[in-house]
């Protein structure tokens, strides 16, 4: 709430720079989507989302074998969801 209350106090120009900046963090679907392609079992779309942890494991075992990469094409727009909450 309080977040609220102080983002209502920013100016006109603060809170375009404040969008501007929230929209150069958000990750690029096609970005993402070509990274599965190409680098979808060494987990490259992982590294790109950040999740990092998983995508060392994916790299290692090589995607499981291309298993994991192909439950990754189920699970790709959720993850992309969560990573740009304001789409």
């Amino acid at each position: 709430m309080q977040n609220m209350l102080s983002k209502q106090e920013l100016t006109s120009q603060e809170l375009q720079m404040l969008s501007s900046e929230m929209e150069k963090r958000q990750k690029q679907v096609v970005v993402t989507w070509l990274l599965w392609f190409f680098l979808g079992s060494l987990g490259g779309h992982r590294y790109y989302l950040g999740r990092t942890g998983t995508a060392i494991a994916q790299t290692l075992t090589l995607g499981g074998l291309g298993i994991w990469a192909l439950i990754d094409l189920f699970l790709i727009s959720g993850m992309i969801r969560q990573e740009n909450p304001l789409c």
